[in-house]
Formats: structure tokens, sequence, C-alpha cells
């Protein structure tokens, strides 16, 4: 059945020189993607970017009124809390929309709280500490240690340096992190071993695909961690080092295990639709979960887009099974 569809996304708003404008900028690629994909199921679709000026898409949802939202919105480069108050204001306005609620998204972007809660609930992720302000008491934890923001996605300001070995590049980093991204700073245990990415599909029954892997060609030079360059700036020595695998290696127990702790993560945190986890596999076997991930990227080459294409489907069966279980939720209420 054919519905009217809003593809509804950010418009990039860096200037093209700064450090995190290419992050950005790859929303337009994903919108056309879903855009062809949707209309080659019969679907009528418009796409909407969204600016500062929320008047222009207000204006939308009350004279065109779509019949479901595909959310593309990932919040603003200056301001990535928006992707929050984004779907807040669809809640607000009733309309059907995919992906996660506002309160997931706020839930696990903040990547402290989003441990605390996987601890409490008795999930394995990486011993923390958190950075306010500098000078920094001494790390009780082993090095080398893994600084990043608590509350960035899609690798902005993780790089080479974001691993750090001694007290001395532990305060450099921690300074950087603060006066570029604010306080908190996320200061967790680095650990080695294989990373493992498992997409959850909820369509309308949960289930978690075979797990992805992000493979580290050995370098002496590089720390095996996917940073900024080795996502979105081609051919750094960081960008050739990275590849990404849709089926790992894995044995059928441990890809089952992977699985029930990225659904148990998904629906703990409240996520919607679709997500990923990602984890850290160590030599032993140990598994943590590194990340929780609401509305990770659906660009028809993206990690959840191949995901879902090992197991036999297509990028439009996806996006159609997403919008399909939106409109199931017209007329109810939010959660």
């Amino acid at each position: 059945m054919s519905a009217h569809i809003l593809i509804a996304y950010n418009e990039p708003v860096l200037p093209l020189t700064h450090h995190d404008a290419e992050s950005e900028r790859e929303i337009l690629a994903t919108i056309a993607g879903m855009q062809e994909a949707l209309r080659s199921l019969g679907h009528e679709v418009r796409c909407f970017g969204v600016s500062h000026d929320l008047a222009p898409f207000l204006a939308e949802l009350q004279y065109r009124r779509p019949a479901v939202v595909v959310n593309a919105f990932e919040g603003f480069g200056d301001d990535g809390a928006t992707e929050i108050t984004f779907a807040g204001l669809l809640e607000w306005h009733k309309v059907p929309f995919t992906g996660s609620p506002s309160h997931a998204l706020a839930l696990a972007r903040n990547k402290p709280l989003t441990k605390r809660v996987l601890q409490d609930a008795g999930l394995p992720t990486a011993p923390f500490f958190l950075v306010d302000r500098v000078p920094i008491p001494p790390s009780t934890l082993p090095w080398p240690l893994m600084v990043k923001p608590s509350c960035q996605d899609a690798s902005v300001g993780i790089d080479q340096g974001s691993v750090v070995t001694t007290p001395e590049q532990l305060a450099e980093r921690a300074a950087l992190i603060l006066a570029r991204y604010g306080a908190p700073v996320l200061v967790e245990q680095f650990l080695p071993g294989r990373e493992l990415l498992v997409p959850v599909i909820e369509t309308p029954d949960c289930h978690a695909l075979w797990p992805g892997e992000m493979t580290f060609r050995a370098s002496e030079d590089l720390w095996p961690i996917v940073t900024y360059d080795a996502k979105w700036t081609e051919g750094t020595p960081d960008y050739r080092s990275v590849a990404f695998q849709p089926q790992a290696l894995l044995d059928p127990t441990t890809s089952a295990q992977l699985g029930s702790l990225a659904r148990e993560a998904f629906t703990l945190l409240g996520l919607r639709d679709y997500g990923r986890v990602d984890f850290r596999m160590l030599p032993s076997g140990e598994v943590f979960i590194l990340e929780v991930n609401p509305n990770p990227d659906l660009h028809p080459n993206g990690e959840i887009s191949r995901g879902y294409r090992a197991t036999g489907g297509t990028y439009a069966e996806l996006l159609g099974a997403l919008v399909s279980h939106a409109l199931s939720r017209a007329g109810k209420r939010c959660d």
C-alpha cells in the first residue's frame, strides 16, 4: 500500500573548512538513496531539509500532512542535541515517524549515562571515569586509555591521539576535548581485540542480524580504532587501514551471545525500529559494549544496510519495513 512519506533531514550548517563538516554533509547522499528506494516501492516521497528556522517545516506538517516521517534528522553540526529536540517535535505534533523516540535518543547520546545504565543492568562495558576539569586526578585504570567526547557520535572527536599511554598525554588530550566539545570528557580503559557491530531491527519483532566487523590493517603507527578520518576522510592512513565486513567470521554460539546482548541493550535504552550495538571482543573471547547507537546511518552502503542485504533482503525492503512499522503506530500515543 502506497503512502505519502516525508523524509526529514538536517540541512548542513557547518562551513566546509570546519573539522567536522564531512560527517554532517554525508546525510545528503543518504537522502538521495532513501528517496529512490521508497519511490521504487510505489510511495509518494518528498524530502525536506530542516534549517534552524523551524517555521517552514511546521507548515509542511500542517498543510501536507504526511502519513509518516522518515526521520533522518541527525542534529545540526553546531548543536547535535537538536536530534533529540526534533524527535520531540514530531511527538508533540503526533506524527508517526521512523526510528527511536526522543527519550531514547537523549539517553543514548549521553555516553556516561548509557554506560551507567548498562552497568546497573549487569551488561558488560569498559571501566571508565569522567573528567570535568583539569588538572586530572591520577587514573586508577590500566594503560592505555581511550579519551572521547561524552555526547558526540559519528566518531567526531576521535583520532589517533584519542588513545593515551601516559598521564601527560591524558592531561593534554582531556584539555583538548574539554575546550572543543565541553565537559565531561569520557575516559575508558582501552580494549584490544575485534570490533564487532550488531544491527538490531524491530519490524515489529526485535531481532539481531549477524554481526559485522570493523577490521584493522596491522600497523605500528596506528591504533586499531575507528577514528573520524577512518570514517570520513578518504585517502588518509586511517581510512586506508579500516574496512567493514558485513558478516564477521564467528561461530554461531558467539554470534548468538552478541545478538542477545545487543537486543537486551536495545530494549533497555528504549530504542525503536532499528539500532546498532558496537562491541569489543578481547582475545580471550570476553565481550564489552562500546556504544549503543539509535538511528544509525541508513546510507545504502552503510553498516545497517549492508548487514540487512547480507540476510537476503534489499535496501528498499528494509526502508519499507521501517515505514510500515511507523505507520502501524499512527493514532497511538508516542512512547
